[in-house]
């Protein structure tokens, strides 16, 4: 029993010993901080940019009309698609042509009787002078035949009066387009009796090619505007003739170039606001009326500002920011003023020329974090025609 003891003893010392190698040859923890993330920084570009209106407004066609039946008779024919494009004197409907094509007939026929009256009461009248001459007839015989030829002639322009009406209400039942325009769905269809007491509309055509685009101005836009036509050197009281560029709802820019060509003669008391009208190339059709549409109006020429990316800009409920890369690399917040933006581009200021933005990267700035800068340059874009 002796024996046994001391290997027992031994056990646990060569247990701590073994524990104390193990742990020796494991290496020493230490924290490395990660590298500052990447961002891309520019400067400030100095490009030409121009100050707009900017206002909200829709399309209205600039002849809008009702094809309406002017004569009484049942329809005989549609002669277009419904919501098709026509051309001016196209043919849309016809309405009952035979009777009134008779009475055309009818009063033509009278004029050459009416004409043969005259013929005849002419010759009488002439027998008479000559037979007064011959005391073969009496003074009242002559002024008999002078008085009847004499309405006869009245007659002869009364029914030329006659035809001619006749042949209006003839015309009358062939509706045609009166310009080039898109007409809407027939609203009577054939076989039904139209104006037979009053004018039954048969459909509406719009013309679409130009087109116009109303919208409002308050007052003090419109004090910016004439202040940006005396700066062209126009005259402030007439902008009939100022440019203006629209888009869709579904067009980022302003690609449709138009001008104004009404104002409103003095302002809505209700509204305090202004009606002024551009009227549009349409050629393609593409604008519809009653389309909602956002617009701007150049005020004034393009002037050299600081513009950024869009992208660049931040906001917040104080309002817009961009991130700069100061000394150290590291990030501070500097709040700016923003106007115009364009091409991507939007002027700002209450930046430095040689201030370094951050562009790309945002996510991984803020202030007072280090960051990896990268700078980038761009070029101001050419200038252009505002649009």
């Amino acid at each position: 029993m002796r024996h046994s003891a001391a290997p027992k003893r031994l056990a646990p010392l060569c247990g701590l010993l073994l524990t104390a190698w193990l742990t020796g040859c494991k290496p020493n923890n230490s924290y490395h901080a990660p590298p500052p993330p990447p961002v891309t920084t520019s400067k400030p570009v100095l490009m030409p940019m121009t100050s707009y209106l900017y206002v909200t407004g829709s399309t209205a066609a600039v002849n809008s009309v009702q094809l309406v039946a002017r004569v009484a008779g049942y329809l005989d024919r549609i002669d277009y698609t419904d919501g098709s494009v026509v051309k001016k004197g196209q043919l849309l409907f016809v309405i009952e042509p035979e009777p009134y094509a008779a009475k055309l007939q009818q009063a033509v026929a009278a004029i050459a009787q009416a004409k043969a009256q005259v013929l005849y009461a002419q010759a009488q009248y002439d027998r008479q002078l000559q037979m007064i001459k011959q005391n073969a007839t009496s003074q009242a015989n002559v002024e008999q035949w002078l008085a009847t030829r004499d309405s006869d002639k009245a007659a002869v322009i009364e029914n030329i009066a006659n035809a001619e009406i006749a042949r209006i209400n003839y015309g009358y039942t062939s509706v045609s387009a009166p310009f080039d325009g898109r007409v809407s769905r027939h609203l009577v269809d054939v076989g039904n009796l139209v104006g037979n007491s009053s004018a039954t509309v048969l459909a509406t055509i719009d013309q679409l090619d130009p087109i116009y685009v109303y919208f409002n101005v308050n007052e003090l836009d419109l004090l910016k505007l004439r202040a940006a036509l005396v700066a062209l050197g126009r005259n402030p009281d007439n902008v009939n003739g100022a440019p203006i560029f629209v888009g869709l709802q579904s067009e980022a820019g302003y690609p449709h170039p138009g001008k104004i060509d009404y104002v409103a003669t003095s302002l809505n008391p209700s509204t305090g606001t202004l009606e002024v009208r551009a009227v549009l190339d349409n050629g393609n059709n593409l604008l519809l009326p009653g389309l909602f549409v956002h617009a701007r109006v150049p005020l004034g020429k393009p002037v050299q500002k600081l513009a950024l990316p869009e992208e660049a800009v931040l906001s917040d409920q104080a309002g817009p920011y961009v991130y700069v890369v100061g000394a150290d690399d590291i990030v501070a917040q500097k709040r700016v003023q923003t106007g115009t933006a364009e091409n991507g581009m939007i002027a700002v200021t209450g930046l430095a020329a040689t201030d370094q933005v951050i562009i790309d990267g945002l996510q991984n700035a803020a202030p007072g974090v280090k960051v990896a800068p990268g700078e980038q340059d761009f070029s101001a874009p050419a200038a252009g025609v505002p649009g």
